[in-house]
């Protein structure tokens, strides 16, 4: 009588670790659970089981989770029929959640795929072996959390006594033997960050300014606006180790004093929206005392509220009188004349006529001055303007334009040929003290 041939039953053997800790060693607990399941299916040669060539090792994984590629590979594996039997050391290996396993026996028992624990027998096909299987999967889900609270507890612990606990240091501070040490370089820019702001008041406009200077985050990216707002909240530079929003006294130095935090926490504390209309409120009028009407009265710089919204006007001398008298420009909106002006007086600077007649006038009071020379003070101007402060904008348009008449049709400006001469001059003497230094 011809002995039935023995049908190949295809076995995976998959491991993994929860920690990376000693996995480059040349024997680790990933070979051990390999050697095992191998062992294991190599007993079972009888019934003829034999080990697919593909490894499936999840290494520095955690078990709470189904994305990880080497389970995810077995999984391809199953669905395309190469896989019959899934071997591992025990069941946590393969999953620590009751329920994530659950989704998992459902994809074996939809392929025809038995489940197989070394340490732990049992058959996932009987009813006896499912109950088995949840009992199991309880307590390994049970010591998943139990361990998970004793870590967030020793966390908490630690932070109280003001402890560094991991992650990325912030910017001002390198992490040395488990410890903050503060960076002087880096001690620096927050020192200057957190001054700026108490000056500016806006986390939109000083992060224009850091990003045009090249001020960068520790990894080298942009400070941009919700990087400044998390770096000034950001309670460690005041020497507090926070944990679950509560502040502890740190083991680190801090680099703010407690004075120059609460200035910045009381201008942080008012709303974004609030600050803005402040700000805006305290730009001045560029144009103030050199604009006028078409009846040579000066227009006078106006402001209104509309659902917090800040407008900003030029009002005809009349129309706050009440009077209503036709041929001159009643009102004009600030900003677009005031840029209007800007733009003429930054073509101006570019002007060759205007060189020249700047370096004639200039030569009156020092001869050794060249026409290069203007050239070079007037042109370095143009890419600094959008860097001045509005007061230093106001100055400058005091200094150059002697009026603006606002017609109906249009604007004449009248500038300065004098205040050229003495914008030249600054420029000049705050070039060569620059060279000094």
């Amino acid at each position: 009588m011809k002995q039935m041939p023995i049908r190949k039953t295809r076995c995976a053997a998959y491991t993994r670790k929860s920690s990376e800790e000693g996995l480059d060693m040349d024997f680790n607990s990933l070979h051990a659970q390999r050697e095992s399941c191998e062992a294991y299916i190599t007993s079972q040669k009888q019934e003829g089981w034999v080990l697919v060539p593909d490894q499936y090792d999840d290494g520095g994984i955690s078990g709470g989770t189904l994305e990880r590629p080497a389970l995810q590979r077995l999984l391809t594996d199953i669905e395309a029929g190469r896989i019959d039997v899934v071997v591992v050391y025990k069941i946590d290996r393969l999953s620590r959640s009751l329920m994530d396993f659950a989704k998992l026996v459902e994809v074996f028992d939809r392929h025809n795929v038995t489940f197989v624990s070394v340490t732990q027998s049992f058959n996932t096909t009987t009813s006896m072996g499912r109950l088995t299987l949840n009992i199991l999967l309880s307590f390994a889900q049970f010591e998943r959390e139990v361990t998970g609270e004793r870590i967030r507890d020793k966390i908490a612990a630690s932070r109280k006594k003001g402890m560094w606990m991991g992650g990325n240091p912030p910017l001002g501070y390198d992490v040395k033997d488990r410890k903050l040490v503060v960076n002087a370089h880096e001690a620096a820019t927050v020192l200057m960050i957190f001054k700026r702001f108490l000056t500016v008041g806006s986390a939109t406009l000083l992060s224009k300014d850091l990003l045009s200077e090249g001020v960068t985050s520790k990894r080298g990216k942009p400070i941009n606006k919700g990087y400044l707002y998390k770096l000034l909240k950001n309670q460690v530079y005041i020497g507090k180790a926070v944990h679950k929003g509560k502040a502890y006294p740190g083991e680190h130095e801090a680099i703010i004093s407690q004075d120059l935090w609460n200035k910045v926490r009381s201008i942080i504390s008012e709303s974004p929206r609030a600050r803005a209309n402040h700000t805006r409120a305290q730009t001045p009028a560029l144009l103030k005392g050199i604009i006028f009407g078409a009846d040579g009265r000066a227009m006078t710089p106006v402001h209104t509220k509309k659902t917090n919204k800040l407008y900003r006007y030029y009002v005809a001398a009349e129309l706050l009188k009440g009077e209503t008298p036709d041929g001159i420009v009643r009102r004009v909106p600030a900003g677009e004349i005031e840029a209007a002006v800007i733009d003429n007086v930054r073509g101006l600077l570019r002007a060759p006529e205007i060189v020249v007649a700047t370096w004639r006038a200039a030569r009156g009071h020092d001869e050794s001055i060249s026409e290069a020379d203007v050239r070079e003070a007037l042109q370095s101007l143009d890419p600094l303007w959008d860097e001045l402060f509005p007061t230093e904008q106001s100055r400058v348009l005091q200094l150059l334009v002697e009026r603006v008449d606002v017609h109906p049709d249009g604007l004449d400006i009248k500038f300065r040929v004098d205040g050229l001469e003495t914008l030249v001059s600054e420029i000049r003497g705050s070039m060569t003290e620059q060279r000094a230094a």
